[in-house]
């Protein structure tokens, strides 16, 4: 039996998160469910994106991600499930896959249309309960959808890139727990534009001419510990995932605070990469 994965903005408090387990083991009692997330920020696609990207390809072959971002059904925002470098992901056509499928093309694509047999307004408990229990028990994606060729893309997903390849223009598309704050900047976008030049790094008033490989290569271990104040000082670094963070080190929001509080970067700011043009 595969797993079957839920990541949604739904939070703790509700009862939502609880009612979707509950009805996907009232079909299939032995299925293992994984929440990978229900703190994604309301309707905030870019971030639901960013975190299904990194967290699903932990999970075993088969498995199937439901993802309750924005789910509402209506004229623009169909509902559909993908089969992707085998996994099954289920959810609205709003751009939540599009930074996966940016980077794996899907194997099969449909537009879910059992609507008609299931009167809801809660589709993500009605409908995408029922696709994730029938994809687990080895049905089709036909028998659940029409099949599609394309999906909606996530506006700010692809940095600017000026005619001139001296400036990347990127955004902030995700704040972790830490307030560290990632760029949809990757490591090799990045280097494709780059080859080999100076660069500096903008964000609001701060400025980066380095880019670490870890948060602590900004500590100079041959000074003494006690005489170091390394907690707080701002870095840039490609994370664990690929992507441009711009960073503190050991950050505490209570204590020496994070880069989205002490430079003020919030969700869709701008981050510049400028060239040297030699």
């Amino acid at each position: 039996m595969p797993i079957i994965t839920l990541t949604t903005d739904f939070g703790e408090k509700d009862h939502f998160a609880g009612a979707i387990k509950g009805a996907i083991y009232s079909e299939l009692p032995e299925v293992k469910i994984v929440d990978i997330s229900h703190s994604v920020a309301p309707f905030n696609i870019g971030e639901a994106a960013y975190i299904i990207q990194n967290a699903y390809k932990s999970f075993p072959k088969g498995s199937i991600h439901i993802i309750g971002i924005d789910s509402e059904l209506n004229p623009d925002n169909k509902h559909i499930a993908i089969s992707l470098d085998d996994h099954y992901f289920i959810c609205a056509n709003n751009g939540i896959m599009s930074m996966i499928c940016q980077e794996i093309a899907p194997y099969k694509i449909v537009e879910i249309n059992i609507h008609d047999k299931i009167e809801t307004s809660f589709p993500v408990l009605d409908v995408f309960v029922k696709v994730a229990c029938h994809i687990a028990r080895g049905g089709t994606l036909e028998v659940i959808g029409k099949v599609i060729n394309s999906i909606k893309p996530i506006k700010n997903l692809i940095p600017f890139v000026n005619d001139e390849k001296t400036q990347i223009i990127g955004n902030v598309i995700y704040i972790d727990n830490y307030g560290n704050v990632v760029t949809n900047i990757s490591q090799a976008f990045f280097e494709s534009i780059q080859k080999t030049r100076a660069y500096e790094i903008s964000a609001r008033n701060y400025k980066f001419k380095t880019i670490h490989n870890k948060y602590s290569d900004i500590v100079n271990f041959s000074i003494p510990e006690e005489r170091r104040n390394d907690e707080g000082r701002r870095l840039v670094v490609f994370n664990a995932s690929g992507y441009l963070e711009i960073a503190v080190y050991k950050s505490n929001t209570e204590t020496v605070g994070s880069a989205s509080s002490l430079m003020g970067l919030s969700l869709m700011d701008t981050v510049t990469v400028s060239f040297s043009k030699t």
